[in-house]
């Protein structure tokens, strides 16, 4: 199996495979500290290099360090055509906890941290990851002061491509007015589906929607219809609801993770899964039921 069968979108100057891979669980648990087996961790991302996966989804604060330090332990040096995506905004406390970081000197900071450890003179894509609203979900609030630091930080050659996540629609048209941006990446998935006159426009813009938590992060979907689909179809249900968000719109990457190899080969198996049109409408009633 390979991620040929999900199609390309580009991502920057580049095309990638829409069905792409996120570092996040390599790191150890609460993404902090050192991963468990760390030769598993090495393994998890050389596999899916091997299968195909072309874009890797990171950040130097999983760990923190110990993502960013893993995918170059593995990798470096790069093939032709990685694209690997990094972002920035947030520190770790000792205690686990994440901390905004906005400030010039921190971005700065965290840019210069990220090249270090991924070994790389300039940083394909970084996104801006905003944290305003208490609960570290999308909040409004201006972000011109941060995300003009690192349209600096472009300028200077360190980065190529900026994006911006866990974004409110006014914040994405903030940051496209100072300076183009090649993706968002937020909170999306089969039953959260607040962002989907977003992705809808983004699409008639050609920036790519990067969902985090395709499925549904540490709670995982659950879903009778979800199961349903999935037994017609001889399948996962974790793999319909992949196949689902790369049926949705033609500009999303997905970028689901994990740190066991069976259960790469068994999301990467869904860039191969046919979802018919009558499956896809009753999958679509998961998320209408989500929102009343």
């Amino acid at each position: 199996m390979t991620t040929t069968p999900s199609g390309t979108f580009r991502l920057g100057t580049r095309s990638v495979r829409r069905l792409g891979y996120g570092a996040m669980q390599l790191a150890g648990p609460g993404v902090f500290g050192p991963p468990r087996d760390r030769e598993g961790a090495l393994a998890v991302l050389r596999e899916a290099v091997a299968r195909g996966v072309d874009h890797i989804d990171t950040s130097d604060f999983y760990g923190p360090h110990v993502t960013n330090q893993l995918i170059r332990e593995a990798l470096h040096p790069y093939p032709d055509g990685l694209v690997i995506v990094t972002k920035v905004g947030a520190v770790r406390g000792d205690d686990a906890s994440w901390n905004p970081a906005f400030t010039p000197a921190d971005l700065t900071r965290a840019v210069h941290d990220n090249l270090r450890n991924l070994g790389v003179p300039a940083l394909d894509v970084v996104n801006l990851r905003i944290i305003m609203g208490s609960d570290h979900g999308p909040a409004e609030g201006s972000i011109e002061a941060p995300f003009s630091a690192l349209a600096e930080l472009q300028r200077q050659g360190l980065v190529r491509h900026l994006g911006v996540s866990n974004a409110t629609p006014a914040q994405v048209a903030e940051a496209r007015g100072i300076a183009e941006i090649v993706c968002v990446q937020n909170h999306y998935n089969i039953a959260h589906r607040a962002d989907d006159a977003l992705i809808d426009e983004l699409a008639r813009l050609g920036i790519a929607y990067v969902p985090f938590f395709p499925l549904g992060g540490f709670t995982p979907l659950q879903s009778s219809i979800l199961s349903d689909v999935a037994g017609e179809l001889a399948a996962t249900p974790m793999q319909v609801a992949l196949a689902w968000l790369l049926r949705r719109a033609p500009n999303i990457l997905l970028i689901p993770g994990t740190s066991s190899v069976v259960h790469l080969h068994e999301n990467l198996r869904a860039a191969e899964l046919d979802l018919p049109e009558a499956a896809f409408r009753r999958l679509e009633a998961i998320g209408a039921a989500a929102t009343r």
